[in-house]
């Protein structure tokens, strides 16, 4: 098979390596795309190294076929059209996935964009719906509104009965990101999102994936017993906290990653998923938004426009 290969400081290239085969409870599935996400930037930049036994090869979610199925494993067959959370390995034309954590591709969502659904939506229903409790009538607040995790985390809240904000650093996406159901868009290099939120009653839920700055002001736009969940600090893990304001309002500031969960924490999330988010996909309430194709052999531009945080939506590698 054909796989991404990388290095520190490394150009990423194109290699020949043996296909792998599926373990007990394992299935092989033939990669029709991948998706990129900001964690394989880190982990190519040597910062995020994969679980034990994970593969070394980037790449956290693919759609495809199974190709062929391990001992054990009941529910998958050859041919099934599937999409899958994986450690690692998705850059390739093969890859492999415990079976709790494949997915059947949901009825209206072509085979490619179905590669764009398992990282983001596993990701918020953990963070926003387990760990945020976000409940239906809530104020929600998400950073980032225009990229992978936030236009599926602005859909998912919407669905689920949530009043919507979300940040971004453009009109456009400002404008994509009221398109996708939130009530207010706020582009933060023109406006303060913390004055905006208190300005709108506050919010009971806050997804951050930026840090740094934002968790003081995040903190300060949060109710009483609000929540903020951290999945990413693109401007630092430090932060300074007034923990007397933490207090007093009873906040709960918390924060998770998913790739280092057990096989069956996963398995777990993809029932809940597949239980609540695809009927919502089915019913075209929630669906990938596309940012970029580009081929497995163009990793590298791939990762480039990510990189610009240009993009809106998710970035796909076809194979």
């Amino acid at each position: 098979m054909r796989k991404i290969i990388h290095g520190t400081d490394q150009p990423l290239t194109l290699a020949v390596v043996a296909r792998p085969e599926p373990g007990p409870g394992e299935v092989l599935i033939r990669v029709a795309a991948a998706g990129v996400n900001r964690p394989d930037l880190t982990q190519r930049a040597g910062f995020y190294p994969p679980p034990p036994g994970a593969p070394e090869t980037l790449g956290l979610e693919v759609s495809g076929v199974i190709e062929s199925v391990g001992s054990g494993v009941t529910r998958w067959h050859e041919g099934d059209e599937v999409c899958a959370l994986l450690p690692g390995g998705g850059y390739a034309t093969y890859a492999i996935a415990h079976e709790g954590s494949v997915l059947p591709v949901p009825k209206g969502v072509s085979l490619i964009e179905a590669a764009g659904l398992p990282e983001t939506v596993f990701t918020v229903w953990a963070n926003v719906f387990e760990s945020g409790a976000l409940k239906p009538g809530e104020t929600f607040l998400v950073h980032g509104g225009a990229s992978g995790i936030g236009t599926t985390a602005i859909q998912m809240a919407k669905a689920h009965g949530a009043r919507v904000f979300a940040t971004a650093g453009d009109a456009e996406k400002v404008k994509l990101c009221e398109k996708l159901g939130a009530t207010r868009g706020i582009n933060y290099r023109t406006e303060d999102f913390e004055t905006v939120l208190r300005d709108e009653g506050g919010a009971d839920v806050v997804l951050d994936m930026v840090g740094g700055p934002y968790v003081e002001k995040n903190l300060n736009l949060l109710k009483d017993h609000g929540r903020c969940v951290m999945i990413a600090f693109l401007k630092g893990p430090q932060a300074e906290l007034n923990l007397m304001r933490l207090m007093l309002k009873r906040l709960t500031l918390t924060g998770s990653t998913l790739r280092s969960r057990s096989n069956q924490e996963k398995a777990r999330i993809a029932r809940e998923v597949e239980r609540v988010v695809w009927p919502w996909i089915e019913a075209g309430k929630v669906k990938p938004v596309i940012d970029s194709t580009f081929p497995l052999a163009d990793a590298e531009a791939a990762h480039a426009r990510m990189q610009s945080g240009e993009h809106a939506g998710k970035v796909l590698l076809v194979a």
